[in-house]
């Protein structure tokens, strides 16, 4: 695959981005005070509320920040976060990078990551899926990456079908300056069509990262037809002829293979295939700003921690590993990566506004796979994930805390010194077991 994207060859830094106009930089010099305020006074970190002021009284901030720089917007519904960590690492590689790395992924934590990187030529930015198409718009043209769809915050952001008109939409009719699209997604593969649509219509980055969550998308988008998933296609539709694309760059179990005959092997420290699914988008976002798969690949391999997921720690001298799951795609992904242990586990849900109010989408994770282990349900929806739990045949127990549910696991099977005890839980239940191991 071409590094054939914006930027200069890989082994020169690029050069800084224009200054930051003189009101820009007063409404963030105000959005960095009230953030700051917002720390000291224990509201919360501030990435956010400062940006909200600071979109707020000045409605082009955005754009004005993004001007000059070679930009990527990462977008999906799960996995978001990581892919855009591992780019930022791989865009590292050539001078500052911009990025939201804690998340904050609306145009309010955006505008507060590009303000505190002004020299960073390139930027990589973390975009909520019903954002992306407003954020797009004011960008102008980006490298657009597209992970996956699935459902998710239905409450919020509406059935996936919904979303993939949006994303579709927005690509036909805004500048692109290129986009990164899952393969094995139907939705993102309908979605991204629409780069090609468009007026200055753009190339776009096939990746086949191996999908097996396939719920969420067998109704075809191009005609309403039926998706049928498999070998020898890997997925198509028999009634329209809507099939998966050919790859530019794909997986083959931990080895990257490109169309020019590259095999490249992905040592990653962090676990699971969802992480080498991550990888791979990154790796191919990294080529479009002129990195080479094997820079991109060595830069990412050493990331081990993202914003605190996948972080072992120690509590009441039992070792818990935290691993996020937000939704029955995530959980099956989640439920993956622990498949080889019998140790007992902790697993967390709440039903915040970050997370979604209704946790039905409970009775569509395959929690069956935990059969055979101890778990401790906690969280704030610790009953109805126990009734879950109950109809799935796994033993289990219930905990209002982290420190409590290893105390259970503790009393029911002995210390687990030398196990890691895995932890799973949705957004703001691992938000609040890592504000209570920061403790």
């Amino acid at each position: 695959m071409s590094p054939d994207g914006p930027g200069a060859s890989p082994d020169r830094a690029d050069p800084p981005p224009p200054p930051i106009r003189p009101v820009a930089r007063a409404v963030l010099g105000m959005a960095s005070a009230i953030s700051r305020l917002s720390r000291r006074t224990g509201f919360g970190s501030g990435s956010v509320i400062g940006g909200q002021f600071a979109v707020l009284v000045h409605r082009r901030l955005l754009s004005q920040l993004t001007a000059g720089r070679n930009v990527a917007l990462v977008s999906g519904t799960n996995g978001k976060t990581t892919t855009n960590h591992y780019l930022a690492r791989a865009l590292g590689t050539r001078g500052p990078v911009a990025t939201n790395a804690d998340g904050a992924n609306m145009d309010a934590g955006m505008v507060v990551a590009l303000g505190a990187a002004p020299d960073a030529t390139n930027a990589t930015l973390e975009c909520d899926e019903l954002w992306l198409p407003e954020v797009l718009r004011q960008v102008g043209e980006a490298v657009v990456v597209l992970l996956n769809l699935s459902r998710d915050q239905l409450d919020r952001t509406q059935e996936v079908r919904a979303i993939a008109s949006l994303w579709r939409d927005a690509l036909a009719t805004c500048p692109t300056r290129a986009v990164v699209a899952n393969a094995d997604d139907p939705l993102v593969v309908w979605a991204a069509g629409g780069a090609l649509e468009g007026p200055g219509a753009r190339s776009i980055t096939w990746v086949g990262t191996g999908s097996w969550w396939t719920l969420d998308a067998t109704g075809c988008p191009a005609c309403g037809g039926r998706i049928r998933f498999g070998p020898p296609q890997g997925w198509s539709c028999p009634s329209c002829g809507f099939a998966r694309p050919s790859c530019d760059l794909w997986l083959d179990g931990d080895t990257l293979c490109t169309a020019s005959d590259e095999t490249i092997a992905l040592p990653l420290a962090l676990p699971g295939r969802a992480n080498q699914a991550n990888a791979a988008m990154a790796t191919a976002a990294a080529a479009r700003f002129g990195i080479g798969t094997q820079s991109a690949v060595t830069a990412l391999a050493g990331v081990d921690d993202i914003a605190g997921r996948y972080r072992t720690e120690t509590v009441d001298g039992q070792q818990v590993r935290l691993l996020l799951a937000k939704n029955p795609a995530g959980w099956q992904e989640a439920l993956e990566m622990v498949d080889s242990s019998d140790a007992p586990a902790v697993v967390s849900i709440n039903a915040r506004i970050a997370d979604g109010r209704d946790p039905s989408w409970l009775w569509d994770v395959p929690f069956e796979r935990l059969a055979g282990r101890f778990v401790v349900a906690s969280g704030e929806r610790r009953h109805d994930l126990a009734v879950r739990l109950g109809y799935a045949g796994v033993d289990h127990a219930c905990a209002s805390s982290l420190s409590e549910a290893v105390a259970v696991v503790q009393r029911h099977s002995g210390r687990h010194r030398d196990t890691v005890i895995d932890v799973i839980g949705n957004y703001t239940a691992v938000q609040d077991h890592i504000g209570e191991v920061d403790r």
